[in-house]
């Protein structure tokens, strides 16, 4: 159990480093200048995106099957790159 919640946490924070969430936390909390206002509605809305996608992720591979998951996450992750690269 220690090694799933470790393994978690360190792939999340790492990943979570100077992203555009964490620029978007740093901007609001410089204009509102409450930081935690600004910290407890981060937090909240992580911990909510955060167990929509577990809840969906605990069920989605059941109904769809694990290599339909990889293939349409690819497919969308390719698609997102090409339209940042295309300007849309």
């Amino acid at each position: 159990m220690w090694k799933v919640f470790f393994t978690t946490f360190g792939v999340m924070f790492l990943a979570e480093l100077g992203d555009k969430t964490q620029l978007a936390v740093i901007s609001c909390a410089s204009r509102f200048r409450s930081p935690w206002t600004v910290f407890a509605g981060a937090a909240l809305a992580m911990v909510l995106a955060t167990a929509i996608g577990t809840a969906v992720g605990s069920f989605l591979p059941a109904v769809l099957g694990e290599r339909t998951i990889r293939f349409v996450s690819g497919g969308l992750f390719i698609l997102f790159g090409v339209l940042i690269l295309a300007g849309k």
